[in-house]
Formats: structure tokens, sequence, C-alpha cells
């Protein structure tokens, strides 16, 4: 449902200002370019599928996604993928659209997402397929499961032979559809914002080389030290073979560091202590269980160590019953067993009962995931709590498209960076109570604002249409009754009722205009007046 009954037909060409297209039941692919309020044309059709849509029973929409200012990628929903040069869109004189590369790829797909890029000289484009397939394995959940395959299409130059071909194919598979799935503008990584999350399925041989990795982490799962602390000393206990005699160990002390060494292996432990200790009063002896014995004398008394080696995790820590119930007693006054001890208190616990019904959403958490393109890892993972996803929107077509998370009851547009580590993701505007706003809509079918965040908009299933605008200052003044204080802005809102009862099956909103597709008409709203 989530994945085609939400599905928006209606796509934005974010490289061309107030650019639509559409594909029609015919398989025409039909556009709208504005420059004119006062002259409007038709819809032209600038590309029609070769395939007879008819014929197919279970085929899924056409899709389409505009990889650069100059490339686009296309499927009519039976599982054939278009690579298509268009030259410049939005003007007939320029605009040609000419088949590079179509081929069947399985079974049927949408475009989620696509980037063109030049790598070694080498032109290519990647696209994110999304499918959801049935999963014979499962029988107790949905009986289905989602893959994002990730196609990458190269340039090919042989002598006499100018083409484009299938370089690499990766799939991802989850189990829920994914609210954003993106490819990185240099075709490097893909993040994606789910419900449950993805993984790379591997080929066999990777599987086995998985499997001995895990089976090697689990033989290292046992500690390889315990330890324990007072507020004098420390005690480890190291466990070592049978055959280790007194003579083949060798511990060494420093103020700051030290070091175990049995035969002549390698130090069994070393490195820098957590604190010094008094390296002349440290002994160590052999216990009848064939068990190393460490007393390491702390030089300052009292501070509790957090680590014995810093860095060094192979040991496991042991707390005696005094020392927790010590700290149990050091955190009762965080706790009580009275629902509010305190009602005269100024900020009151959060009482769920007192949410309101549009508060709530169904999936509780869900996540945002990087995946490096060449390792197939995951190199950064942010559980995104309460922050629920509401929509995308591309700022900069030669960016990643940005995300909107509701942030109690604002809504913060978020900009991924994929080539600034230490700033991967950017809030750069926020539409205030939008959050809340939106939770109250019940019958809502799509959301979207204009890439400069002068409004936000959302649509019902029939007819309705809600503009939110940004604060803009008062010209004239104006005061709060309750708080007697003066107001310097004011954000309207603005509904709009469509002129037909026809289920909205696209929504697209633009600096200065909203477009709206139903079944049988293309509305235009103007919201803002350009400059």
């Amino acid at each position: 449902m989530h994945a085609f009954g939400m599905y928006n037909y209606l796509h934005l060409d974010s490289w061309y200002q107030d650019n639509v297209y559409y594909v029609d039941q015919f398989g025409r692919v039909m556009n709208l370019s504005v420059t004119l309020d006062t002259a409007l044309q038709k819809p032209r059709e600038v590309f029609r599928l070769p395939t007879d849509l008819t014929a197919y029973d279970n085929r899924l929409c056409a899709s389409i996604h505009f990889s650069s200012s100059t490339w686009v990628t296309l499927s009519d929903g039976t599982g054939r993928l278009y690579l298509i040069k268009s030259g410049k869109r939005g003007n007939s004189a320029s605009e040609k659209w000419e088949i590079v590369f179509n081929e069947e790829l399985g079974s049927p797909f949408i475009i989620a997402h696509s980037v063109s890029f030049v790598k070694s000289d080498k032109h290519s484009v990647a696209v994110l397929l999304l499918r959801v397939e049935k999963d014979e394995l499962d029988t107790k959940g949905s009986g289905f499961h989602i893959t994002l395959e990730w196609v990458t299409i190269a340039e090919i130059s042989e002598e006499g032979d100018h083409r484009y071909d299938i370089f690499k194919r990766r799939v991802l598979q989850g189990k829920s559809v994914p609210h954003y799935a993106a490819i990185e503008p240099s075709g490097d990584g893909l993040m994606i914002v789910s419900y449950k999350p993805f993984k790379f399925m591997q080929d066999e041989d990777d599987k086995l080389e998985e499997n001995d990795n895990a089976e090697a982490t689990n033989e290292r799962k046992d500690p390889l030290y315990y330890w324990q602390q007072t507020e004098d000393d420390v005690t480890i206990t190291v466990h070592i073979p049978r055959d280790i005699t007194k003579d083949d160990i060798k511990v060494r002390f420093s103020p700051d560091n030290m070091c175990v060494t049995l035969k002549d292996q390698p130090p069994l432990m070393e490195g820098k202590l957590y604190s010094s200790v008094d390296h002349e009063s440290c002994t160590w002896i052999i216990r009848e269980n064939k068990s190393l014995e460490i007393s390491l004398i702390k030089k300052n008394e009292g501070p509790r160590w957090p680590e014995l080696i810093v860095g060094d995790t192979r040991g496991e820590f042991i707390m005696d019953s005094s020392q927790c119930s010590e700290i149990t007693e050091s955190l009762m006054h965080l706790t009580s067993e009275v629902m509010n001890p305190n009602p005269e208190k100024e900020n009151p616990p959060c009482n769920a009962q007192e949410l309101e019904e549009c508060d709530a959403f169904l999936e509780d958490s869900a996540s945002l995931c990087r995946f490096d393109g060449d390792t197939l890892k995951v190199t950064h993972v942010i559980n995104l709590g309460s922050n629920q996803y509401l929509f995308s929107v591309v700022v900069d077509p030669r960016e990643m498209p940005c995300f909107c998370l509701r942030h109690d009851v604002d809504a913060l547009l978020w900009q991924p960076h994929s080539d600034q580590p230490e700033n991967m993701w950017e809030h750069i505007a926020t539409f205030n109570a939008l959050g809340y706003v939106q939770a109250s809509k019940q019958d809502k079918k799509f959301m979207a604002c204009a890439p400069d965040y002068s409004y936000a908009a959302l649509c019902e299933c029939l007819r309705r249409v809600f503009i939110y605008r940004q604060p803009t200052p008062l010209s004239t003044v104006l005061y709060n009754r309750k708080e007697g204080r003066q107001v310097g802005q004011v954000a309207k809102q603005l509904v709009a009722t469509l002129e037909a009862s026809d289920p909205i099956l696209g929504f697209q909103a633009t600096n200065e205009r909203l477009f709206v597709l139903t079944t049988k008409t293309l509305f235009l709203i103007k919201v803002n007046s350009g400059n």
C-alpha cells in the first residue's frame, strides 16, 4: 500500500523550473512547462514507451526519474528499464528523447532514485529499483519482503562501438518499504530511512567468508581477563594454559603501564593504565586453579577506574555486591514509587494520557542508514526515535534529496552532504507547528514544500489542498490578548478546494506554484508571485 497505493504519479523536473511530467495509461510521457500563468499550454507528449502496456496484467505503474539535466531513467512497470538521453528538457526545440539502453531486469519495479556522474572519464548512471516480492520463508509475517536493487549503467567505448551496459548490480533486502532511499551524487554510497533495517544480499562465497568471520568472533567472545577494584587496589585474574610455569611468565610494572607475556609469545596484556599505580608495591602470583592473579596498588586512592588498560575491551569488570548497593543508593533520588511526587513542580513529568490522538503514529522508531558502495557495509546509523518522517524534497538537484522529520510540534528539513563526513546531515529549514498540524489531517495523502522553504503544503485524497506559509512581518500592530505582548510575525494558512472530486494521484511544489494531478485533470495553483 505504501509503495504503490500512495505512489506520486506527478514527477517534478528539478533541473528546470516549473516543469512537471506524468506517464498516462497509454505509455505517453506528458510534460507541462509553465513560463507565463496567463498563457498556459496543454500538456505535450515528449516520449512514448515502445511497450504495449495494455498486454500486461500484473504490471506496476510507470515511473520516471531525472538523473541530470540531460539524462532520464524510465520504467514501464513491467520490469524493463530505459536509460534516455533527453537533451535540454522543457524546450521543444532542444528536447529529443533518445533510448541509449533498455533491458529486462526481472520482476516489475518502480524507480526510487537515480544519479548521473562521471568517474575516471567514464559516464555512468546509477539507478535504485524498488520491488515488493513474495517471501516463501516468511510464514509468520506479511509473507513479503522489499528489495532495493542498485544498478550502475556505464558508458563503454571500444573500437567502433559506443554503448551503455550494466556495470554492477547489488541488492538490498528489508521487511518494510523505505520512506527515503537515495544514491549519493558521486555514486559511492546510499542512504535509506526505513522502519526496519536493510542489508545487502551477498554471493555464496561472501556468505561463507562472513560465516567464518562470525565463528572466529564467537571463539574470541570470552573475556581475556577479569578485574575487580576497591578504593585502594585493582585485582586482575587471567586464565593461563596448564603447561605454563612460573618461569614462563613475565610481568612488568611501571607507574603508568603494565605488560604480561607468556614464554616467548607476543604480550598477552600491554598498555597504558587508566591511572597511575605504585609500581614497586604491585605483585603477582599463580593460583592453584592455574590462573594468574595480579594486584595493582592505586597511587590515588578513591576514584573508580572505568577501564583497566586504556582502549582495551578484552577484559570484563566484576562488581561486588557492596559496590552495586552503593551505586543503587546514589541513584535513589532520581526515582520514585509515586507517579508525580511533587505536583507543584514547575515542569511535571510527561503524562502520555494527555497526548492527543493525532500525536500518535504507528511506527515506533525508524532509522537512517548510510551504506558504502564498495564494502557494502553500514557506515552510519541514526535512530530517529520519535522523529517521524514526513516527506522529501529536492532543494538542489546536484545534491541528494532533503528529508523532513517531525521534531515535537515542528517539522525540520535536513540536507544530506555525502562529501562531509563530519557534517553529513545539515538542518536547513524549519516549518513551525507543521509536525502537529499535519498529524491532525487524517485523510492526507501527499506532503511537499517549496525548494526555497517559503511554504509547505499537503493534500488530502480528494479535493482539498492546505498551504502553510512561513511567518512574515506584519504591516500593522497586533497584540496577543492573553499575554499582552506585541506579535511581530504571523504565519498564514490557505485552503484550496479543487473543482473536481476525482482522486488526487500526484502532488508537487515549486517556489511559485503547486501542481495537483487527478485522474482526469492537472491543476495549477499559484502560491507565490515571482520576483
